[in-house]
């Protein structure tokens, strides 16, 4: 196995980076390298932190992206608990224009930020979130090799672990006007299961975005199951507000999420790459890329049917 993976990785580097047939491959590059012991738990604020952003600032140059505004680099300020001085995060913000005439704007997002290091040990967060992040690039790969029907903002989120703090700087001062964005779609652990299922969150509240899911569902490589989104599920068991979806869904914006379910290395300095099954992550990276473009393909009737 490890040979085969030696291999992957040498035709990653071979390969053009406008070559999404097979996401899968590209992302096992981009989790591994974003969960190194070298990017110490990519803490906000942190050494560690600025590292993966300039390793993700790399990934959109080879991608192709420019930039939603002067810069991709978006920076915000605040204070944990318990701290005596503020910290800044920096969301990355990059704009794929669309081929309609629609004025409607998909934001695609997931948090590169993680726990840093904790007594001595590295968090490096390979799940959560170096695999969002992952499969983040492998749909802007997808939508730069084919553009999307509505322009997409690739949203890179930092200080999702102090409390959502990225997501709501953006939302607070968003790059687009609110009502312009028709969707969020957020990645937030995609790549441990050991059932070999994906959740995807949001039908629930939001039933007009049944049908597409299901559509998904019916042909992803993974299990793919609608849930964990209504007061019936339990305060621990609704993911709405626990991950970066949360501010989109305070300011009214519709909002999808995928992850996995927690496991045994959630939050544990174990949340390395060599836990990750690389299989079932390479399904699941196909499988929200897929979702992804539907989502996009579908963006006006969502926004229509949702009443804004």
């Amino acid at each position: 196995m490890r040979l085969l993976l030696v291999s992957a990785l040498a035709l990653v580097f071979a390969a053009p980076v406008h070559a999404a047939s097979k996401p899968g491959v590209h992302a096992l590059y981009d989790i591994r390298i974003l969960s190194a012991d070298d990017m110490e738990g990519r803490g906000v604020g942190t050494p560690g932190g600025a590292k993966a952003r300039a390793y993700i600032l790399k990934r959109f140059g080879q991608i192709g992206l420019k930039p939603q505004g002067k810069a991709f680099e978006r920076p915000f300020t605040f204070k944990p608990k318990l701290a005596f001085r503020e910290v800044t995060g920096v969301n990355l913000v990059a704009r794929i224009e669309g081929t309609s005439s629609s004025d409607k704007v998909l934001v695609v997002s997931a948090h590169y930020d993680h726990l840093g290091v904790r007594k001595g040990q590295v968090y490096n967060g390979a799940d959560d979130n170096a695999s969002g992040v992952a499969g983040l690039l492998a749909v802007a790969e997808a939508f730069k090799a084919r553009p999307p029907r509505h322009t997409v903002l690739i949203v890179a989120f930092d200080g999702e672990e102090s409390g959502l703090k990225g997501a709501k700087a953006f939302v607070a001062d968003p790059p687009v006007p609110l009502a312009k964005i028709g969707l969020n779609v957020n990645f937030d652990m995609i790549s441990k299961n050991a059932k070999g299922e994906l959740y995807v969150s949001g039908a629930g509240p939001q039933p007009w975005l049944k049908p597409v899911l299901e559509g998904v569902a019916r042909t992803a490589p993974v299990k793919l199951k609608l849930g964990h989104d209504t007061d019936a599920d339990g305060k621990e068991n609704n993911w709405t507000q626990q991950s970066d979806q949360g501010p989109f869904t305070v300011a009214g914006v519709p909002w999808v999420y995928f992850g996995v379910e927690d496991h045994a290395e959630y939050h544990q300095p174990t949340d390395d790459f060599a836990t990750v099954p690389q299989a079932f992550f390479q399904h699941a990276v196909t499988t929200v890329v897929s979702a992804t473009r539907a989502l996009d393909d579908d963006l006006d009737g969502i926004d229509k049917a949702a009443g804004r």
